[in-house]
């Protein structure tokens, strides 16, 4: 069984920073990427950043030069430092992985997802 834990959301000014944490945790065999995605209300859930195991990283293009994503392989850990935040920024966000667990065959899991307001 598999377990992503995202935490750090809250409520934030605009132009204010804050750092999401995702730590996958269980049977994992092996993982390719992992990522960040989000949601606003009565929208689709659109690509934030992902990354992979061997660094190569993708940005949405309306976070470019705002979000850095960064990993750990050894604690399969993926972290979203969001600065220079904006209201429209406001949206649950969910962490992705895409790996393999043992017995299993490759597949995405998602976190619970964790909360992101900006708003003065």
């Amino acid at each position: 069984q598999v377990q992503l834990v995202e935490s750090g959301g809250g409520l934030v000014q605009p132009g204010g920073s804050l750092r999401l944490s995702c730590a996958a945790s269980g049977t994992i065999s092996s993982i390719n990427n992992m990522g960040w995605y989000r949601q606003a209300p009565g929208k689709q859930r659109e690509l934030v950043a992902t990354i992979t195991t061997g660094g190569s990283t993708n940005y949405a293009d309306s976070v470019k030069g705002r979000f850095s994503i960064s990993g750990d392989n050894a604690k399969n850990t993926v972290y979203l430092q969001m600065n220079t935040l904006k209201p429209e920024d406001t949206a649950a966000y969910y962490c992705n992985a895409y790996l393999r667990a043992y017995g299993s065959s490759w597949r995405d899991y998602w976190g619970q997802g964790t909360q992101v307001t900006v708003s003065s």
